[in-house]
């Protein structure tokens, strides 16, 4: 069963730094890419990070240079690294695991419970 829990939320000062982990990374199928999102209250979901099996990565524009996901397989983790954290970076943090299997063939996406990051002026 797949099962991803978040951890590192919480209030910071703009201008700060807070890493979220994202573990359970092992408990996915055929995983091809780990992801973050994130949603502010009344917008969308949106794409910052994300990070293949591979090794590429992808950001975000509002966040490119300062966020920085990266996996430790040893701890089945996946982390983003967040500095100079502004206010419009407050939102709910979703980790996701994209499951791929081209024999199969199985795509899914798995997410987590979500923790929140809110950055005060």
């Amino acid at each position: 069963q797949v099962k991803l829990v978040e951890s590192g939320g919480g209030l910071v000062q703009a201008g700060g730094s807070l890493r979220l982990s994202c573990a359970g990374i092992e408990t996915v199928p055929s995983l091809r890419t780990m992801e973050w999102y994130r949603r502010a209250s009344g917008n969308e979901r949106e794409l910052v990070a994300s990070l293949s099996t591979s090794g590429s990565t992808k950001y975000a524009d509002s966040v490119k240079g300062r966020f920085t996901i990266s996996r430790d397989d040893a701890k089945s983790t996946v982390y983003l690294q967040m500095n100079s954290l502004k206010r419009e970076d407050s939102a709910v943090y979703y980790c996701a695991a994209e499951q791929y299997d081209p024999v199969t063939p199985v795509m899914a996406r798995y997410w987590g419970q979500g923790t929140q990051v809110t950055v005060s002026t």
